[in-house]
């Protein structure tokens, strides 16, 4: 991650045996108190998984769903990631009045709209959305939320994605305004690159979702990915309290392809970082060098969740950058999708790469970001989605190799 100011967090509704969390989590609580926690869960998934009672379910469920509503970031600030658990999505189940709608003036800009303002907003209802581009727990949820934005637009809704980032790129502008025209985004969004907007909520979560009625007042949040159902029928019952009328009670049916598509069912990898400063799982017997240049050998047989690096790299604390053409990355994962975020070099030139599953090129099972014979290219940082298997899913070893110098990487995750 980039300096200890920038929010730091974890993942959402990416079914991964490190917590299964379906949404990411930014808190400044002690990190090895969460990753205990993770640990737990992950005991609890493997007695689950050997048919012992079914009450431990029961118990890591309650767990879960307590330490998933927790409010922490309004006292420490976002800072550091942590662990969530298999149904961690949360929401209160009622409507209630949790407070009024804080204020939005702290966002560095605005697209497709003038700037909003609670005072602007007064008459309306309001959905506002925490995301950030590069993480697929806020890119799965969007083609729910551009629906919703589209349906309810003439009743009285207005949909604010509040972009907060989580890599240093992420703050850019530019990068955000590309971001938003390349996902189709046409509701108002507020570049919140300070976190001002994050934090005035006490928010934690990507993705996070803040129902506001036309009185200005909180009535409802869902935290993570899921519930499609239930949040379409709180803006319908808000739009009803508001004094729409005639409304189509139905609900969004959504056909969504590429990252945006939801994710499969057997996910047993995790989000790995690859800067030092969250690095899990590094490959033995090879130890990361700290923001120093190092040659090393790409691991023959990782253990599943294992990676490493092959060739001259430069890890930092949140990205790593290849010094020298060609290298690779190694990791043996269990899911049907693999994605990578990924940055050209850093004076902007393409980086050409090549992915490989168990040594052969990628074939049916390419993602969108890889043709069948494993080729691709780094043009701007964003997430790529380099695997979507066709196959039965099984423990497997990816392998990306840049055929140029200077690409930064910054993590890999499944789905």
């Amino acid at each position: 991650m980039y300096a200890a100011d920038v929010v730091i967090l974890r993942k959402s509704r990416e079914t991964e045996i490190k917590g299964f969390s379906p949404m990411k989590r930014s808190f400044s609580f002690d990190f090895w108190t969460r990753r205990t926690l993770g640990t737990i869960l992950i005991a609890g998934v493997a007695v689950i998984a050997i048919g012992w009672e079914t009450s431990m379910h029961t118990n890591l469920s309650n767990l879960t769903s307590v330490e998933s509503k927790v409010p922490l970031i309004g006292a420490f600030g976002p800072k550091i990631s942590a662990v969530l658990a298999a149904s961690a999505n949360s929401s209160n189940t009622e409507l209630g009045n949790e407070s009024q709608l804080p204020d939005l003036s702290g966002a560095i800009g605005w697209l497709n709209s003038v700037p909003l303002n609670r005072k602007s907003l007064r008459g309306r209802v309001v959905l506002v959305d925490f995301w950030t581009y590069t993480c697929i727990n806020s890119l799965r949820p969007l083609p729910y939320v551009k629906g919703w934005a589209a349906k309810y637009k003439d009743a009285g809704l207005v949909v604010i994605g509040v972009h907060a980032p989580e890599f240093g790129f992420e703050k850019e502008r530019a990068n955000v305004e590309t971001a938003v025209r390349d996902l189709k985004i046409t509701y108002p969004v507020a570049i919140d690159s300070d976190h001002s907007i994050w934090q005035a909520f006490n928010n934690e979560y990507w993705p996070a979702d803040y129902f506001i009625d036309g009185k200005g007042r909180i009535r409802y949040h869902h935290f993570g990915e899921g519930e499609y159902v239930e949040s379409e029928r709180v803006i319908q019952e808000l739009l009803k309290e508001n004094g729409a009328t005639g409304l189509d009670e139905s609900t969004v049916r959504i056909s969504a392809s590429g990252a945006e598509a939801p994710p499969g069912g057997d996910v047993q990898s995790f989000e790995t970082y690859i800067g030092y400063a969250r690095a899990d799982n590094f490959a033995p017997p090879e130890k990361l060098a700290q923001d120093s240049r190092k040659t090393y050998s790409p691991p023959a047989s990782p253990a599943l969740n294992e990676w490493g690096f092959g060739g001259a790299w430069n890890d930092g604390d949140e990205k790593a950058v290849l010094q020298a053409a060609p290298g690779k990355i190694v990791f043996r994962f269990h899911s049907r999708d693999l994605h990578m975020v990924l940055g050209p070099a850093k004076n902007g030139k393409p980086i050409r790469y090549k992915v490989s599953l168990d040594g052969a090129a990628p074939g049916d099972n390419s993602g969108v970001d890889s043709a069948p014979d494993g080729g691709g290219e780094v043009r701007e940082p964003r997430m790529y989605q380099l695997i979507r298997q066709k196959d039965r899913i099984q423990d497997r070893t990816f392998e990306i190799e840049f055929v140029d110098p200077g690409v930064q990487a910054f993590s890999i995750t499944f789905g």
